[in-house]
């Protein structure tokens, strides 16, 4: 099951954000209070788009939404009594101008092949300039039917069956599915730990290197881990890559969900990798579309673009209409305005299930940099992985990934999803508080 700090360049990332109007929880606030912690808003933002409610309660259920409608079947938990915090998407509704870009096409009748992605290119641009500080020549830019499919895409691309395929783990765990589904090897490089978080090991990758291997997957910022890469860590990436000749694929699909303070750099930022660079995006994560399954891939040098292009070519993928019609909308000035509230909501979210968890002994969430996915270190508990298993899914009846999953160095820790309304997560740190009470 698929899931699944410097300021920004071009925009105010600050504290208050661009509304001015919803402050991030206090430090040292008591966060353990169910149905708690309203934020409060403004009705309108400054440019009169609707301000968004993370806090409504949204009935997913019977819905064929597989985060809440297959948590039973995966994982035993009921989603009448249980929580869902697996899947990779958000319990939130997208901008308002993403539902009526829908709603528009839904309207008119007729649902045909699209023209182009010229406007979704163009609305690229804009949004990497902005955001990022780089924009990326249109017809650097290519259309697929999300970044799952855009891996597979990449390894049959520059691979051959038997080759070998990095990984700097644990990371998502669709990467080593595609890769062994292609007949390619999978070679994991465990990250480094340093004051509980994750960082590059290059000397021991170095030595792991047998001349086999032909790619290697980045994952920036970090998935399951959250770590927003410093640029000295990727111009560790970068060297990485050309001492053992690799072709660099950086998935970025995470790069606008970085908690207030920190920014992301694009790995198209960095000297000297454009020649084996291919980079990963995608509005799916950001503005939870993700069942519109598109994404991007980005590619600056021309041999690399023409062999990526025939491979596009000959199984025939052309862009989903819907798709592309909610991702133009969603890079937007009212998808900025929707986006800052949502990155301060979640670390309010991450702050209330951060210091909850901490309290229970044994347990370590590692702090959250990026994305909305908690990681989540068991091992102090001195419980095996089932006895941990059995408390959140059997007692607490909270359905999460299994850090498994993710690779080697995962075999303690689970992943939480917290992109939910607050009252949810407040009740996620109670069940959990509860299920490990006997550890007080």
């Amino acid at each position: 099951m698929d899931e699944d700090g410097a300021q920004c360049h071009g925009a105010d990332l600050g504290p208050s954000g661009p509304h001015g109007n919803i402050a991030p929880l206090a430090p040292g606030a008591s966060h353990v209070q169910p149905r708690g912690l309203k934020l409060q808003e403004s009705a309108m933002s400054r440019d009169h788009h609707p301000a968004p409610d993370f806090d409504e309660i949204i009935d997913r259920r019977g819905t064929n939404c597989s985060k809440w409608d297959m948590m039973e079947r995966v994982y035993g938990v009921s989603p009448d009594e249980g929580l869902a915090m697996w899947v990779a998407d958000m319990d939130f509704r997208p901008p308002a101008c993403v539902q009526a870009a829908v709603e528009n096409m839904a309207a008119h009748g007729i649902y045909g092949y699209a023209a182009s992605d010229a406007a979704q290119r163009a609305a690229i641009g804009w949004w990497m300039d902005r955001r990022h500080g780089w924009r990326p020549a249109a017809d650097d830019i290519f259309t697929t039917h999300g970044l799952v499919n855009a891996t597979g895409l990449c390894v049959d691309a520059w691979t051959d069956p038997g080759d070998g395929i990095v990984l700097f783990t644990p990371v998502y765990h669709a990467f080593a599915r595609v890769i062994r589904s292609a007949g390619r090897e999978v070679v994991e490089c465990p990250l480094a730990f340093d004051h509980g978080r994750y960082v590059p090991d290059f000397d021991a990758w170095d030595a792991m290197m047998t001349g086999r291997e032909k790619m290697m997957i980045l994952c920036s910022p970090q998935n399951p881990g959250g770590r927003v890469w410093s640029r000295a860590e990727l111009e560790g990436w970068a060297a990485f890559a050309r001492r053992h000749d690799l072709i660099l694929v950086s998935d970025e699909i995470h790069c606008d969900l970085t908690m207030p303070g920190l920014t992301h750099t694009a790995m198209t930022r960095i000297d000297g990798v454009a020649d084996r660079l291919v980079m990963l995006t995608a509005t799916t994560k950001t503005f939870n579309i993700a069942g519109a399954h598109i994404g991007n891939v980005i590619i600056s040098d021309p041999a690399l673009k023409a062999r990526f292009a025939s491979r596009m070519s000959a199984l025939g993928l052309s862009p989903n209409s819907f798709g592309l019609a909610m991702a133009t909308a969603a890079m937007s000035p009212e998808g900025v305005d929707w986006l800052e509230a949502l990155r301060l909501y979640l670390d309010g979210n991450r702050r209330l299930f951060e210091d909850g968890v901490a309290q229970i002994p044994g347990v370590k969430p590692m702090p959250l940099e990026s994305t909305y996915l908690e990681w989540v270190d068991f091992s102090g508990t001195g419980m095996t992985r089932e006895e941990v298993l059995a408390r959140i899914e059997g007692d607490a009846k909270i359905a999460v990934n299994h850090g498994t999953s993710f690779g080697l160095g995962g075999e303690s820790f689970q992943r939480f999803n917290i992109a939910t309304p607050r009252a949810r997560v407040a009740e996620a740190v109670s069940r959990l508080q509860a299920a490990f009470s006997d550890l007080q």
